[in-house]
């Protein structure tokens, strides 16, 4: 019985369809444990067990000819990749069962400043509390000499009060709302440019990322793939030739080559509207080969209704080890046997020991007319960036009447695929060209100019890989950089033993660019190489492509996995963070623009709230330690600290992204995230608020010729209201400022297109009016004039022109001492433990969810 989310790994077959939904296996396990309603549960349990003692019954399958990978695939190779076969095992296992855990570059410092926040704004509060009480203990009982009253109490907690309030408006409470806010946003953005996330955090991840390690086929080509060469009967031919003008013989064994040994769930659907070339539907390579029979004149179809899949003898899937197909057929009459395989062209050359002439003919195919071949065909056309593929048969025959054919005897096993796939005869060699996605040139040069690099890693052999990476822009004529194939690769990076060592390897990634008849064991050795190297100040995060099975280790190794929404199987999905729906590179630089988008809005949002933070604390203290009491009442205080937290968030937090943020180089883990340019923006707003806040506290009466408000403490006044407008108008303007976090003078770029947040700035505006003049009783306020309201303005007015002058001073001015979230990474052992804890106890918990909701069913049945 097969359950529903099982993943098909390769193969084809039928099977018939006994439950969908709740009635699965599945729906009956999830719905016992999500029985929502406590008086309904015994029914709803009684009455799902009873259904699945019903329902459980045995499921028929149809034509089950499913051709799965063998065991004895690993015989067709040689004996030195054997330990690459089974250590790809052992490392996909491994990301199988640990499941990325690792926090982000920007969680990890927001953690640490958050700390050293917190713990700074508790000290204060503390120090605050202790002056005010101390100042009214000695004022009492040591000045005025007076006792101890049950009232004085009040005067206490009032003191507690001003110090909680200002805890409160010091602890960033709002930074996980302002990350939260940002992800949420932009995953609702990043949708409409083509990236599904999965994962919040890979979102922020993938802006500092440093490397991309790319497949070819579909992200940086088109995908759409078609025969525009081939070599048949020593004729080569740059145009689809015409049928008869290839040997009968021949003509018939390449149709059925091609018609039989290709998924069966591959076709081309001719159609005016989809251009000369139909729709290709299934594996590409299958579709282009297709299209060249169509092309031909003939009908693929027709070949396959004569050799339907349940007649195959044998069937040897292509898998990256292989790099072919082979498919066994008997032949009419019970003559024999029939094998057409197909594969990359230099690994069957060396399998071929007959060819056919011009006529028709079979020629013995010797060891210098195969280098013959390789050189003149096979290296030309991959020059020109074409795929070559290599069809080639061979007959298994009860009586032996040509060269080429193989007498049938007792031993012949069809598992051995070593001998099977041997002494093959070539048919051609047809070269299938992907072309190079027309924006793919211009997003690479976005890319170095990022700080980002690209390195592709692809199945084709090098010279089809050197000339695909010359086109995007990956390397270029006279540069340095390496392109090796998978066995200079692992040459280099393993030690005499074949183990791998990070020594060797460090000396190989940072100037490799290609990577060509790479295997998923290759791919997940060279983003776990990179990941792991300490040759830099930085570590290199990683960003990874997919598409297969096989795929998913590197896809979960590494930082940010993009799996392929179009050819991206079941299991590459679920291993990665991101799914690209249309498959294209360009989706992933604008994912790239997204993430440090993200970082950016959140560096903005703690840039206004750390201002906001400093004044309180500031202004509170100082009035604290003067008049004996804060200038800013409690209410009001957490008025300011609710515009910061929840409003303020919200609009810098929406800002979208802009091509200018692919003009600087990633942040990296050693950036901290208080730069020089905040702190120094944070400090001069700072001084400017304090100034205008003291100057208002201790000469705002004389200035506006009103009472002084400091010896009020029974009733509002338009001092102390004065004190608090002006304090929320130069946050509020302040909250503009905070739109740049890189010395950018024009503030107001953009400004007008980010609807959300005018919107949520002219409503902060609107709410403080009404506050100010209807709020009295509740927000400790009194009715100011035209003339107080414009100079509360002013101030904030100022606070524009304060943030202009500020930016004139030179960032170098600032101490580096006074830069705070550096990321503290977490390797190793230290970091796998923490892994292996988390994702058993969550994995253990669910297993004993399932038990118990299952024993609770059995024990109400037997009831």
């Amino acid at each position: 019985m097969i359950y529903s989310g099982t993943h098909v790994m390769q193969g084809s077959g039928k099977m018939v369809v006994t439950a969908v939904g709740i009635h699965s296996q599945a729906g009956i396990i999830y719905t016992l444990l999500n029985s929502v309603h406590p008086n309904e549960k015994n029914k709803n349990e009684r009455n799902i067990g009873n259904y699945a003692k019903e329902k459980t019954v045995e499921i028929k399958v149809v034509n089950a000819d499913l051709y799965l990978s063998e065991q004895s695939s690993s015989e067709v190779i040689t004996n030195s990749r054997d330990e690459q076969v089974n250590e790809a095992k052992k490392l996909q296992f491994e990301s199988n069962n640990i499941r990325k855990q690792r926090k982000s570059i920007l969680q990890n410092k927001l953690t640490k400043l958050s700390i050293v926040i917190g713990t700074v704004g508790a000290i204060i509060a503390a120090i605050t509390f202790i002056i005010l009480v101390l100042q009214f203990c000695i004022k009492k009982f040591v000045v005025d000499k007076l006792e101890w009253e049950s009232s004085d109490m009040n005067q206490i907690v009032h003191f507690f009060i001003v110090g909680v309030t200002l805890l409160v408006v010091v602890i960033p409470e709002g930074l996980p709302l302002a990350v939260t806010i940002s992800l949420a946003y932009s995953v609702k953005k990043m949708m409409k440019d083509n990236n599904l996330v999965r994962h919040l955090d890979a979102c922020e991840t993938m802006g500092n990322a440093t490397t991309i390690c790319s497949d070819k086929t579909g992200t940086l080509t088109t995908n759409k793939m078609t025969v525009v060469a081939s070599y048949i009967c020593g004729n080569f031919f740059t145009t689809v030739p015409e049928f008869s003008s290839i040997p009968e013989n021949v003509g018939e064994y390449i149709i059925k080559a091609i018609s039989i040994n290709t998924c069966y769930t591959s076709r081309v659907v001719l159609s005016p509207l989809a251009g000369k070339h139909g729709t290709q539907i299934g594996n590409k390579t299958d579709c282009a080969l297709l299209g060249f029979v169509t092309a031909l004149g003939k009908n693929y179809q027709e070949i396959r209704e004569q050799y339907p899949e349940k007649i195959f003898a044998h069937v040897y899937p292509f898998n990256s080890i292989r790099k072919s197909m082979s498919t066994i057929v008997p032949v009419a009459e019970e003559k024999g046997y029939h094998l057409f395989i197909k594969g990359a062209s230099e690994v069957l050359l060396k399998k071929c020991s007959y060819c056919y002439g011009k006529n028709g003919e079979i020629i013995t195919f010797t060891n210098e007319m195969q280098k013959e071949f390789e050189s003149s065909v096979i290296k030309p056309m991959a020059c020109d960036g074409l795929r070559t593929i290599l069809l080639a048969h061979r007959d298994f025959v009860y009586n032996k009447e040509s060269i080429n054919q193989e007498q049938i005897s007792p031993e012949l096993d069809w598992k051995n695929e070593q001998d099977i796939c041997d002494n093959l005869t070539l048919l051609c060699v047809v070269g299938i060209e992907d072309p190079v996605r027309p924006e793919v040139p211009a997003v690479m040069k976005k890319c170095q100019r990022a700080g980002i690099i690209v390195r592709m890693i692809t199945g084709d052999n090098i010279i089809t890989a050197t000339s695909i990476a010359l086109k995007c822009g990956i390397i270029n004529y006279g540069d340095k950089y390496y392109v090796f194939d998978s066995n200079e690769f692992n040459k280099r990076i393993r030690d005499p033993d074949g183990k791998i060592q990070q020594d060797l390897l460090d000396k190989v990634w940072p100037n490799l660019r290609v990577l060509a008849r790479s295997t998923p064991t290759d791919k997940y050795v060279l983003v776990k190489g990179i990941m792991n190297s300490k040759i830099k100040v930085d570590r290199e995060v990683v960003a990874v492509t997919g598409d297969g099975t096989n795929d998913a280790p590197a896809l979960m190794e590494a930082d940010v996995g993009f799996a392929m929404g179009i050819t991206g199987t079941d299991v590459a999905k679920d291993a990665s963070d991101i799914i690209i729906t249309d498959d294209s590179f360009i989706s992933i630089v604008k994912a790239i623009m997204w993430g440090r988008n993200i970082y950016d809005n959140i560096a903005k949002f703690l840039q206004f709230q750390l201002t906001v933070n400093v004044v309180a604390v500031i202004v509170t203290f100082t009035g604290a330690c003067t008049i004996k009491d804060s200038p800013l009442r409690a209410v009001q205080m957490l008025w300011v600290n609710l515009i910061m937290d929840t409003l303020a968030s919200l609009a810098l937090a929406t800002e979208a992204p802009t091509a200018k943020l692919l003009l600087r180089k990633p942040y990296g883990s050693s950036k901290f995230l208080i730069s020089r340019t905040m702190f120094k923006n944070i400090i001069a707003q700072s001084i400017y608020q304090i100034s205008v806040e003291l100057f208002l506290l201790f000469y705002g009466d004389i200035m506006m010729d009103i009472p002084s408000g400091t010896n009020f403490k029974t009733s509002p006044t338009q001092h102390h209201t004065i004190i608090f407008n002006a304090f929320v108008m130069m946050t509020l303007f302040n909250e503009i400022n905070s739109r740049s976090v890189h010395d950018h003078h024009n503030i107001f770029e953009g400004l007008f297109k980010n609807y959300i947040f005018c919107t949520i700035w002219i409503v902060s505006f609107v709410l403080q009016t009404l506050f100010i003049e209807f709020g009295q009783s509740i927000f400790w306020t009194s009715s100011l004039t035209l003339d107080q309201w414009l100079w509360c303005i002013f101030f904030g007015i100022g606070s524009l022109l304060w943030c202009q002058l500020s930016s004139c001073i030179h960032v170098n001015k600032v101490p580096r001492f006074l830069i705070w979230g550096k990321e503290d990474l977490i390797t190793g052992e230290e970091a796998r433990s923490s892994i292996l804890w988390a994702r058993g106890k969550s994995r253990l918990q669910y297993q004993l969810d399932v038990i118990q909701a299952f024993r609770e069913s059995v024990d109400t049945n037997l009831v």
